[in-house]
């Protein structure tokens, strides 16, 4: 009698072996990151940047402890992320092998590049939340999208 291997939860698809955990744990880190920005620029925003100017209380927060780490939380959001799309470029997970690869590498590149070439154009201009906040740091958004990017690239058989 055989004993039972201590592998991990894999299912093997198309020839590949896939691993499930990794790819939810890439897929939460990237939705967590997006709602952590979602959450601080709808809710607590307005408490994280407000300037008292006489007597007039400051709007109250439901997470004072979000508004208290203010423009951090873009940071956690984006680090969280980043981390996902880059857990994600591994062989074991769709976008870490074959075409995958390719879509993860040009669709980092391109966002990165939109998005420093929006800011310039209309991120100081047009009323774009998360744009206005960051300020030049947005320039560091891109590039950090260009990076994961080559994290990618570095994968391409």
């Amino acid at each position: 009698m055989s004993k039972p291997s201590a592998r991990k939860p894999t299912t093997i698809a198309s020839g590949y072996e896939n691993s499930i955990v990794r790819c939810a744990v890439a897929l939460g880190l990237v939705l967590v990151g997006i709602a952590w920005i979602v959450v601080y620029a709808t809710v607590a925003h307005d408490a994280a940047t407000f300037v008292k100017i006489g007597d007039v209380k400051p709007p109250s927060s439901p997470l004072p402890w979000m508004s208290d780490l203010k423009n951090w939380n873009y940071l956690i959001g984006f680090g969280l992320i980043m981390i996902g799309l880059t857990v994600s470029a591994d062989k074991l997970t769709p976008l870490g092998r074959g075409r995958g690869v390719v879509v993860g590498m040009l669709g980092c590149f391109l966002i990165g590049l939109i998005w420093i070439v929006v800011f310039y154009f209309v991120g100081n201009d047009l009323a774009i939340p998360v744009m206005q906040d960051l300020g030049q740091y947005n320039l560091v958004v891109g590039i950090a999208f260009m990076a994961v990017g080559f994290t990618f690239a570095t994968k391409w058989e």
